[in-house]
């Protein structure tokens, strides 16, 4: 934490005098150090610390290289929230773990002999029947799909009936509970190991059909972390081969959408007009999400108490189609078309720096607690849960994930299938 606070201060300071390159370079230190801080004492590379302190930091050391003309100098309470995200997380995941001890090696082959199989083999053709039906269902009362469409470039996002999208893109878990299922060994029958590689299959082309380049890459994300949490010893190249991968699917399905080069340079407005799209591009989704925070800082003149938080509630239970002003609040973005934000735009749009600090915290202490209870658990659910953690901790820079409704739907569904699967196991 020494490391941090002293490149923090001096990434402030490099900031203020305009040394863009060195504020970044600063902030880029200190995400490596937590990291490794992180791996070297647990062995685990997916530390749900380490993973948070890595891409939180070094999503800000991007921003603060300030290579668009979209970015502008932070101001005090911008950093002071930045800093506090990180300190109230870390200190709490210190303090939890200080006081309970505990080694966070985990493996799930302690109980991997006493599962069947069965149960996770329905769960995955189960969910995989009720995503596919829901994507037939919503290309035919829709009359498209995405994929298919040429010269619009926002197809998918009208692509979406409500409420029954989120049983569409449950696709997601799919990939990751099929790792579950070979690491129990799967099944002798080959038909049933057949039928499980094409629900996968299908899991993979949903989201490439709605040309959503997010759900493609969160189902990649869940699966990689669910291995890697099921296992003792795990390459760090096994994290290199899975983006070498999703690069070609990526920039294909950046066609698919209508997304030309020029189209995306006239949004970023890159300093540096030559840079290819391929560096600009994933820059701007992480550094501009910081940047979009700074304007609600600056913009917000009241804060909501609670309310924008609230939003899947008043989505989930319909709510928000009764009472409309419980989600008629404002986003204050630099540009329109850019609208991702960090994991904290709600908490500091409800209650301020304060409400940064206490969510943090909170993060904080739900990751001990998920590695806790990892280890005593012997569900395999719980890599599923371990996993969602890890990718939102890890995509902390693009959205607000625990105020946004598929977050929440993710985590009912990943709840129902590890009930169903402790009723099943229990019953032979």
């Amino acid at each position: 934490m020494i490391v941090y606070l002293i490149c923090y201060a001096a990434s402030w300071i490099f900031a203020r005098f305009g040394l863009y390159y060195l504020s970044g370079a600063a902030l880029f230190l200190a995400a490596g150090y937590l990291y490794a801080y992180d791996y070297r004492r647990s062995g685990n590379l997916i530390h749900l610390r380490g993973l948070f302190s890595c891409f939180w930091v070094g999503g800000q050391g991007a921003a603060c290289l300030k290579l668009s003309k979209l970015q502008t100098d932070w101001v005090l309470q911008t950093w002071i929230c930045f800093f506090l995200a990180l300190v109230g997380f870390w200190i709490t995941f210190e303090v939890l773990d200080r006081l309970m001890g505990g080694n966070e090696r985990f493996t799930m082959n302690r109980y991997r002999q006493r599962s069947t199989g069965r149960p996770l083999f329905f769960c995955i053709v189960g969910l995989t029947v009720i995503s596919a039906a829901a994507f037939v269902t919503e290309a035919a009362v829709l009359g498209f799909i995405p994929v298919l469409v040429r010269g619009v470039p926002h197809a998918y996002s009208a692509f979406h009936m409500t409420g029954l999208h989120y049983v569409t893109v449950s696709c997601v878990l799919i990939p990751a509970m099929t790792v579950l299922y070979f690491e129990q060994g799967g099944s002798r029958s080959g038909r049933k190991n057949g039928l499980i590689v094409l629900c996968v299959l299908v899991s993979v082309a949903i989201p490439i059909l709605c040309v959503s380049r997010f759900q493609l890459v969160f189902a990649v994300i869940l699966a990689v972390f669910t291995f890697c949490a099921s296992q003792k010893n795990v390459s760090p190249w096994l994290f290199v081969a899975a983006v070498v991968a999703l690069i070609p699917c990526y920039v294909l399905l950046t066609a698919a959408r209508s997304h030309d080069v020029t189209y995306l340079n006239g949004i970023f407005e890159m300093k540096n007009s030559r840079m290819p799209i391929f560096v600009s591009q994933p820059y701007i989704y992480i550094a501009n999400n910081y940047d979009n925070f700074n304007c609600l800082v600056e913009s917000l003149t009241t804060h909501s108490m609670g309310m924008k938080g609230l939003f899947p509630l008043w989505a989930l239970t319909g709510l928000k189609f009764f009472f409309p002003q419980l989600i008629n609040f404002p986003i204050f973005v630099d540009k329109k078309e850019l609208t991702t934000l960090t994991m904290f735009y709600d908490a500091y749009y409800d209650f301020g720096w304060i409400g940064v600090l206490v969510f943090s915290c909170l993060l904080g202490f739900v990751a001990y607690l998920l590695v806790v209870k990892l280890r005593e658990m012997h569900n395999p659910m719980g890599y599923l849960l371990y996993a969602q953690m890890g990718a939102y901790l890890m995509l902390s820079f693009f959205t607000t994930w625990f105020s946004n409704t598929t977050t929440w739907f993710y985590l009912i569904v990943t709840g129902i299938l590890a009930v169903y699967y402790h009723i099943s196991e229990h019953r032979r």
